[in-house]
């Protein structure tokens, strides 16, 4: 059985074989089709983090799949009131097909999975958000950016810079990182994204300099200096982040025809302009639509590798 917990765990083969049925399951539904092969399944959804994207798409992807989804929010569930994981999963396990999970702390995630009989999807972690990184190279394949490209992600080292990582070294593609001094990313997962680049051939940069990362950028992509839980960091970072707007001069930089992705929710004038935002160079729509068509892909996925 496997779960889907962080892209390290996938080889390039994987990856790339739940695109493809991504793809599969995207082209059927716009044709009105639907094959039903995760009929009378149930996923259970578990919320300790709010959320728009990673919600509607599950829930309506495992509708179109011919299954049924229950969403467990921290009020839902006795996972608020401090039961151990260890007891829930086993619990939930038992009674549901799949689970998927958005939470704070990695680890949560890790014992859930070693505890469920069933398999364990990553909808977010503070370290990783693989779902989004596969939405986003699904439409880099829709824009032909998926053939040796260069990535520049410019702003905090989060969980989106974490992912973008294990995606660039697992693939083999190059990815530039630009972020201030205090905002890097882990050197825990850095080793393990080097580790895997030695074998795909994959080339990562960091520096400091968003001038520096965007230069021949293919594809440039950003995320919001203030995740959730560091609101009150907010004012703070938007000063540590002075000169990491990707704004029209900054992604000028890029080539001529580079796209420009965002995993959502933007906040216009922070790390991006409005005018790129809204710009013809901009897919963030429809990366975000492609999170319905990623997430199908790895429910069947993991199902038919039981």
């Amino acid at each position: 059985m496997r779960h889907f917990l962080t892209l390290a765990d996938f080889s390039k083969e994987e990856i790339l074989e739940i695109l493809s049925l991504a793809k599969i399951l995207k082209n059927e539904v716009k044709s009105g089709i639907y094959s039903n092969p995760l009929a009378h399944k149930t996923l259970g959804m578990i919320f300790e983090k709010n959320s728009t994207r990673t919600r509607v798409s599950f829930e309506a992807g495992i509708y179109q799949l011919g299954g049924n989804g229950i969403f467990l929010s921290n009020n839902d569930t006795q996972l608020g009131r401090g039961e151990p994981i260890k007891d829930t999963a086993r619990v939930l396990s038992s009674m549901v097909d799949l689970v998927m999970m958005r939470t704070h702390q990695h680890s949560r995630l890790e014992e859930f999975a070693e505890y469920s009989s069933v398999p364990v999807i990553n909808g977010l972690s503070d370290d990783f958000h693989p779902m989004q990184l596969l939405a986003d190279f699904m439409t880099m394949q829709e824009c032909g950016k998926d053939k040796n490209p260069i990535v520049a992600y410019i702003g905090d080292g989060n969980n989106m810079a974490h992912s973008w990582l294990m995606l660039a070294s697992k693939l083999g593609f190059t990815l530039k990182i630009a972020s201030p001094k205090d905002y890097k990313v882990s050197k825990k997962i850095l080793q393990k994204a080097e580790s895997f680049a030695k074998i795909s051939g994959a080339k990562i940069l960091l520096s400091e300099s968003p001038k520096e990362a965007i230069i021949g950028a293919d594809v440039v992509t950003t995320d919001t200096w203030a995740s959730m839980g560091q609101e009150e960091q907010k004012e703070k970072r938007k000063q540590d982040f002075k000169g990491y707007c990707v704004d029209s001069t900054l992604m000028g930089l890029a080539k001529n025809d580079a796209i420009f992705l965002h995993c959502l929710p933007a906040y216009r004038g922070q790390e991006v302009s409005e005018e790129v935002l809204e710009s013809k160079q901009s897919r963030i729509f429809q990366e975000a639509e492609n999170r319905l068509h990623i997430q199908k892909g790895v429910m069947v996925w993991l199902h038919q590798s039981r």
